[in-house]
């Protein structure tokens, strides 16, 4: 099979949670780009319609629908929403996530809740609904968990303090190696991506305090862009990565290297 041929997505169904801007709109864009049709969910109506209409203008009609994944009672109609407008769902990018700061020892129990409940429960949730619906009764499936490299590793700096960002990131890590044991019989690769800093909305107040810091310590000397995303979620989504399933990919310059 020719190179070109592992890496097209055309007739392939993607949905990408968080989709409606930074790094989860970037990674539509790819998915788009090599043929996939695209489904977005987000919790805020005005932005998913910004989204949509973004990826109108590259020539990609891109269906959009709201979903708080901290509400477990939303998520079966997202799946069916998707399911009635593009068909059953090959592709799963669960990128939706939250944060919340603060030392530990003064962690809120409704900020450790308000993060578990959205990165690790939320993403269990809609992968459970999408595996039941799409993939395992067709025997197909690529599901891609955009984890973080605080999944990895923790921190010493003031400025970064999320004991429950780590733990939910961690947690999307052992979920991806267990469904991938499990799920492997069925024609489920899941795989996760460990982004290191990339500016984002939620990234960036940090990134502004920190960025010098954080490009002494990297050893490509650089911050990442949502371009470094397109090329690798692409891959575990495609043909290409047919034989590839647990595994965890960081894409953070090397920081985990050192």
């Amino acid at each position: 099979m020719r190179v070109s041929e592992l890496f097209d997505l055309k007739g392939r169904v993607a949905l990408v949670t968080g989709g409606s801007r930074g790094l989860g709109l970037a990674m539509a864009e790819a998915l788009a780009e090599q043929g996939a049709r695209i489904a977005l969910c987000a919790r805020r109506a005005e932005e998913l319609e910004q989204a949509r209409a973004h990826l109108a203008a590259l020539g990609v009609d891109a269906f959009v629908t709201t979903a708080d994944l901290s509400r477990p009672e939303t998520i079966p109609p997202l799946v069916s929403s998707v399911t009635q407008a593009l068909g059953p769902i090959d592709i799963l990018v669960n990128n939706a996530g939250t944060s919340w700061g603060a030392p530990a020892e003064d962690y809120p129990l409704d900020g450790w809740r308000k993060v578990i409940d959205v990165n690790l429960t939320g993403t269990w949730l809609v992968t459970r609904e999408v595996a039941a619906s799409s993939m395992i009764p067709r025997r197909y499936g690529r599901i891609v968990n955009i984890a973080s490299v605080a999944a990895l590793k923790g921190s010493t700096s003031s400025e970064f303090r999320a004991v429950g960002y780590h733990a939910s990131k961690a947690g999307i890590v052992g979920m991806t190696r267990a469904l991938a044991a499990e799920w492997g019989r069925h024609g489920i690769t899941v795989n996760a991506i460990c982004p290191g800093f990339i500016p984002s909305k939620m990234s960036q107040p940090v990134l502004d305090r920190i960025g010098p810091m954080v490009r002494a310590v990297t050893p490509l000397r650089q911050i990442g862009t949502e371009d470094d995303m397109k090329g690798i979620v692409v891959l575990l989504s495609s043909g290409a990565a047919r034989h590839i399933t647990g595994q965890v990919i960081a894409v953070d310059g090397g920081v985990t290297a050192v």
